[in-house]
């Protein structure tokens, strides 16, 4: 008798412990904040001026990268607005007299993009790469503001003045690698 007793009360008292919790549907969790988008970001100013030695004469190539509020405003996912860029570049003989000028912005180099970099990419750089034979070569880039996403291009000048621009297909090999670094 008393085992039946002890073996109902031992049962009474898992069924109490397990039976009396009731389950919420509450799910507790940090608050993320999302930040808001700040007024409009743009790049700073960039000036890049040098004497390069082209078709055995010295020319003076200056570079300058403005942010212009004339421009359409890009927006990013979050809704973070940029300012894009117009990019100034002159090419003067030793005399001083002027070989080449001319202003760029996204819309001279949108043949070269998709869709997306032409909506939400800014025109980021433009930088002097080297004279090859007849040409001036420059290399450009469109990407995504603050990331690393850009399409790589290439401005190659003649000595006529002849100017073409089209997507960097060529990756950049002149990096040593591994193997020549032992």
């Amino acid at each position: 008798m008393k085992q039946k007793i002890l073996i109902v009360a031992v049962a009474a008292l898992i069924l109490a412990a397990c039976g009396g919790k009731k389950k919420s549907d509450d799910i507790i969790t940090q608050r993320v904040e999302v930040e808001k988008p700040k007024g409009p970001q743009r790049m700073q100013e960039y000036v890049d001026e040098r004497d390069v030695e082209w078709i055995g004469k010295t020319y003076h190539v200056a570079i300058n990268r403005q942010a212009c509020d004339s421009l359409p405003l890009v927006k990013d996912e979050t809704g973070q607005q940029f300012v894009d860029n117009v990019f100034s570049l002159a090419v003067s003989r030793s005399d001083g007299s002027i070989f080449f000028s001319r202003r760029f912005t996204k819309r001279d180099v949108a043949s070269c993009l998709d869709e997306d970099y032409r909506r939400t990419g800014i025109f980021e750089g433009l930088v002097f790469d080297r004279a090859d034979g007849d040409w001036l070569v420059f290399a450009a880039s469109v990407g995504h503001p603050q990331t690393d996403e850009y399409i790589p291009l290439v401005l190659r000048l003649s000595r006529m003045g002849e100017l073409t621009i089209q997507r960097d297909t060529q990756m950049d090999t002149s990096a040593p690698t591994d193997e020549e670094d032992v």
